[in-house]
């Protein structure tokens, strides 16, 4: 089975939030929904690391052979890399879930719009509404 791909969470455990009839946008209900996605999502995101770490711990061995050494470093060089985004990804989760007690989740950073449901389930750490997210993606391939 392949890894799950840690820049998206996987909504498994969770239904998709379902909107009642008169529900306003970011209702009491849908902070409850998000926080405990990010929640869910964060706790594994640090099984991982936990994982990583004692994987690492098990598997460091001094070898002889050269070779051996340069793939167990490379192996151990990568496993990091995925620990640094995943880090990183964390920081993203802490301010998402700081902004849902502050009840400023959901709306955009840049125009203040509704980031909108489907998106935020999709990508529960989004700050910018699929608009505003697409212009930044197109600034930053003409700086690029």
């Amino acid at each position: 089975m392949a890894q799950a791909n840690t820049s998206q969470i996987s909504t498994r455990g969770f239904e998709p939030y379902r909107i009642g009839p008169d529900e306003d946008y970011m209702s009491p209900e849908q902070e409850t929904h998000f926080r405990e996605i990010l929640i869910a999502w964060k706790q594994s995101l640090m099984e991982e690391v936990d994982r990583t770490v004692h994987h690492m711990q098990d598997e460091a061995t001094n070898f002889p052979d050269p070779n051996d050494r340069a793939t167990q470093e490379s192996e151990f060089s990568l496993e990091l890399r995925t620990r640094d985004r995943e880090r990183k990804l964390i920081k993203k989760i802490d301010e998402a879930l700081v902004r849902i007690s502050e009840h400023e989740y959901g709306y955009c950073e840049a125009c203040g719009v509704e980031i909108g449901i489907r998106r935020l389930e999709a990508r529960p750490t989004a700050t910018l509404c699929i608009d505003c997210k697409t212009l930044d993606e197109i600034r930053e391939r003409q700086r690029g």
